[in-house]
């Protein structure tokens, strides 16, 4: 049994460094590619393709597909894809912008299109493995899910520091463009693991599927019918309230990399560790999530849902608040540390928490499809909004010069700092969980 574990925490391990690989440092080279502009494009496509994507892989692996070989094949597709981002970049040469924007966009859609559902697909892959050898999920699968964020910021790292120049490799922390985190070998690094993950999905245990009849409608197989829940005022707040704080999601994911690395156009900063290594200052936050999953108990007993929600709200008012005040010399690179960490619990604590409220509150009939209705509010609907309204307001204060994107950064994090001010003030005066109906 533990060697089955292990196989699934390397399952696990591939599936988050296949995203870590890009995820936080892609900004940096969409501003050298010509793209700098369109950043928020590229993390509101993953919050578009969240919204039907998942459900129609789900319908697929439940129905025709067993779960752990669709997801071989979707990171087929999403690998081969990336690796054509990769190609033109190539073709284009280092430091140069892209001549085909369109066809590079396009590629990238792809990808995230066909890796967004693989993240799902894990999930259902070894729930059903750990199930079918009589495993208990609840308690054997946190560990295996944690090598997941290990994963991320491996090849966070791995991006950060590796060297491709010449024609010769190497690793560095010192300054260099032709760093991966500035460059197309990000893409490349995503998309052979993804090829890697695809080849060990086919080597795992068979899930095979219930093949009886059943006699759902297209709407309940669709997952509509938890839009029901809509006519529970309390419900309907926690959702409206999903999507507000989902704006907040993807924000530091785009824009922390170029933010940071920006101050290496002043004098002043160019020459600090922070600047010149923001992926991996930033992998700080990955691993302030993992180790905030572990405090998500505690709080929930002690404090309740609403609390931890509230925590959550408040804590990204200073993720962003410490980015607008901070810098990368001491003792301002302190303050970027402090946000880094806070992230484990702006993300966590309202994910998870949430997650397990919808989970008490709703009933057993319609407990997965409101699971991915609040996926939907939060990583799609929410995020999608979210991450083009930060590039509007970014766009606005700051501008590509040089190859760094230089502006009044602070104005910018000051906003979505109050942004997520008054959402929590409104949740704490208008959510009320404890009110049963």
């Amino acid at each position: 049994m533990d060697k089955l574990k292990v196989r699934l925490a390397a399952m696990n391990f591939l599936e988050f460094a296949v995203w870590g690989a890009y995820l936080t440092c892609m900004g940096n080279y969409l501003g050298v590619a010509g793209l700098g502009n369109e950043i928020s494009w590229f993390y509101a496509i993953q919050g578009i393709v969240s919204i039907f994507m998942p459900t129609l892989m789900g319908i697929v692996a439940d129905r025709y597909i067993q779960p752990q070989k669709l997801l071989g094949l979707c990171h087929l597709v999403a690998g081969a894809a990336m690796l054509c981002c990769w190609w033109m970049g190539l073709s284009a040469g280092f430091g140069n912008e892209l001549p085909n924007k369109s066809a590079f966009i396009a590629m990238y859609t792809v990808s995230v299109a066909f890796f967004m559902p693989t993240i799902a697909l894990a999930n259902t892959s070894a729930f059903t493995i750990l199930k079918n050898n009589g495993l208990d999920t609840v308690k054997d699968f946190p560990p295996i899910r944690v090598l997941g964020t290990v994963g991320f910021i491996a090849t966070m790292w791995f991006v950060n520091c590796a060297v491709w120049e010449d024609g010769t490799f190497a690793f560095t922390l010192a300054d260099n463009p032709h760093k991966f985190q500035y460059t197309y070998m990000q893409f490349f690094v995503s998309g052979l693991l993804s090829f890697v993950l695809c080849a060990y999905c086919f080597t795992l245990p068979e899930c095979k599927l219930d093949r009886k009849e059943q006699t759902t409608s297209l709407v309940e197989s669709l997952g509509l019918n938890a839009f029901k829940l809509f006519r529970q005022p309390r419900m309907a707040l926690f959702f409206i309230f999903s999507a507000l704080l989902g704006m907040c999601l993807q924000v530091t994911n785009g824009y922390a990399g170029p933010f940071i690395t920006s101050f290496k156009g002043d004098p002043a900063f160019v020459d600090t560790f922070a600047a010149n290594n923001a992926t991996l200052l930033t992998s700080l936050s990955q691993i302030s999530e993992a180790l905030c999953i572990l405090m998500i108990p505690f709080f929930l007993k002690r404090y309740g849902i609403k609390i931890v929600m509230l925590m959550s709200m408040f804590a990204w008012v200073f993720r962003f608040g410490f980015f607008g005040v901070g810098n990368p010399a001491m003792p301002g690179v302190l303050l970027f540390v402090l946000s880094c960490i806070v992230y484990g619990v702006a993300f966590d604590f309202f994910n998870v928490s949430g997650g397990i409220f919808v989970d008490q509150e709703c009933e057993p009939s319609v407990k997965a499809s409101a699971q991915g209705l609040f996926m939907m509010m939060t990583n799609g609907l929410g995020a999608t909004i979210g991450t083009l309204a930060a590039g509007e307001i970014v766009n606005k204060y700051c501008s590509w010069q040089g190859g760094y994107l230089l502006g009044d950064w602070q104005t910018c994090w000051f906003i979505f700092a109050g942004f997520a001010l008054v959402v929590g003030i409104a949740f704490a005066l208008l959510f009320h969980p404890e009110k049963k109906q």
